[in-house]
């Protein structure tokens, strides 16, 4: 028996997600022919992924917990539609083992990794401890998670200050914490620890040592859940604030070849090590001083930050989830065909850069995405629509390509200059002034930069 007859057919599939993932995916399956089944909350009615699906079914109310995040009405509206594949998009449920596995047990197959492996590599420790069974470095730290700040007082000690505290589960920045003593650690720790129970459900958390100045970098993967892996170029995704990523790009400016090679062998043998199935990111910080790069999780999912890798490679990583779960073999990259150059994506939020980047609901008055030659925009919004609280603040993802990355900068200027957007504050403005600084253009940054050094302008 083949491989694509061994896995179950799939024809129908239910998306659970929404905004600009969910209508990739509908798109997506529209071309290889997979009907849909597109979910969505009150306050979602009138979303375009609502629009372009198949057939179309409320899920309940606004708040993500009553919609997207109820895992026995999805399930209910997933058997009671015919479908029999389930795609989780980012966000929401695509990391949850329970989810997963419920899926399978009502005889759903979930467009991603087998419920063991999102277990494994979700819990931060146990990620830690396969990571480095395979030979991947690690960030030195706790063996084990702790609940109480007065158990992880003698491991912190072991460590050493700074130390970074993180959620076992979960991600996004959410549950993470810095303790630069002692005397801060009872403090960070019990914060760290709130924000994960209320995020996760789970308050454990471990510890790590805190590296002041690191680049971020991660390595997209596909996987075939047989022990095939495919890597790719790397994506810089240095530019944060509070462990949420405004920028990435590829390939990553401050990493030679030989570095790529080695970051692309231990993501490839992590990924293989595990049977890896679907699309995902192994992730690295790296110290440019040392030259050492160390392992610090893996996304069990597609990433927001994929089109980046598309825009080089010429695949399309969403087709080729949907195509691995048929039993499809993976993709192949050809060099001398794939367009290769330099990609940078820029997120557009509907946030108050000015003020901290908080959230800024309201009506799009005026929506001017820019068009041109190397400019590519996805999205789920249009002039008009109502920007809610209850989700991500993520309206648009602008992804810029050229030959190289002084031409993508230069397309990147010309295209926040000629974006419009009114009615909310957005993202673009801190965009415009970061393509000209001289930190970022002289590759002089960092996680922590964008939040301690680079300036807001005046008036």
């Amino acid at each position: 028996m083949n491989d694509i007859a061994a896995r179950p057919k799939i024809s129908r599939v239910l998306i659970a997600n929404r905004g600009e993932i969910a209508l990739r995916a509908v798109r997506v399956c529209r071309v290889i022919e997979l009907e849909t089944v597109a979910v969505f909350s009150d306050a979602d009615a009138d979303s375009p992924h609502v629009r372009a699906a198949d057939r179309s079914v409320c899920i309940g109310a606004s708040p993500s917990a009553h919609s997207y995040l109820a895992i026995p009405s999805l399930l209910h509206v997933a058997v009671e539609t015919g479908c029999d594949a389930v795609y989780p998009g980012y966000g929401f449920l695509a990391e949850n083992a329970g989810f997963a596995e419920a899926c399978a047990d009502n005889g759903l197959k979930f467009i991603g990794p087998s419920a063991e492996v999102i277990r494994t590599m979700g819990d931060k420790a146990r990620a830690r401890e396969t990571a480095r069974r395979f030979g991947v470095p690690v960030v030195p730290g706790s063996e084990g998670v702790f609940t109480s700040a007065d158990e992880a007082a003698q491991a912190a000690k072991n460590i050493g200050f700074p130390l970074l505290l993180k959620a076992r589960a979960g991600g996004g920045g959410r549950g993470m914490c810095i303790a630069d003593d002692m005397a801060d650690f009872s403090e960070a720790f019990a914060q760290a620890s709130r924000e994960s129970e209320a995020a996760f459900g789970d308050g454990a958390i471990y510890l790590e040592r805190f590296l002041p100045r690191v680049r971020h970098i991660e390595v997209q993967v596909l996987g075939d859940g047989r022990g095939n892996s495919l890597q790719m170029d790397e994506r810089d995704c240095s530019i944060q604030r509070r462990h949420q990523k405004l920028v990435e790009e590829s390939p990553s400016p401050v990493v030679d070849a030989a570095l790529r090679a080695r970051l692309l062998d231990v993501s490839g043998r992590l990924t293989r090590g595990i049977a890896y199935e679907g699309a995902g990111t192994v992730e690295f910080i790296f110290d440019e001083t040392s030259g050492e790069f160390f392992f610090i999780e893996m996304n069990t999912r597609i990433q927001v930050e994929h089109p980046v890798t598309e825009m080089r490679t010429g695949l399309d990583l969403i087709e080729a989830q949907f195509k691995i779960a048929q039993g499809h073999p993976l993709p192949s990259l050809d060099e001398n065909t794939m367009p290769g150059g330099h990609a940078i994506e820029f997120r557009i939020n509907a946030e108050d850069w000015l003020r901290g980047f908080v959230p800024s609901p309201g009506r799009l008055d005026e929506w001017h995405p820019p068009r041109g030659p190397g400019i590519r925009f996805d999205s789920a919004v249009d002039q008009g629509h109502s920007i809610t609280p209850y989700y991500d603040s993520m309206i648009g993802k602008l992804i810029i390509h050229g030959r190289d990355r002084e031409e993508a900068l230069a397309r990147a200027r010309v295209a926040l200059s000629d974006f419009r957007c009114e009615g909310v504050a957005s993202t673009i403005g801190f965009h415009r002034i970061l393509v000209d600084d001289e930190d970022f253009l002289a590759n002089r940054v960092y996680t922590r930069w964008a939040e301690t050094v680079l300036p807001e302008p005046s008036g």
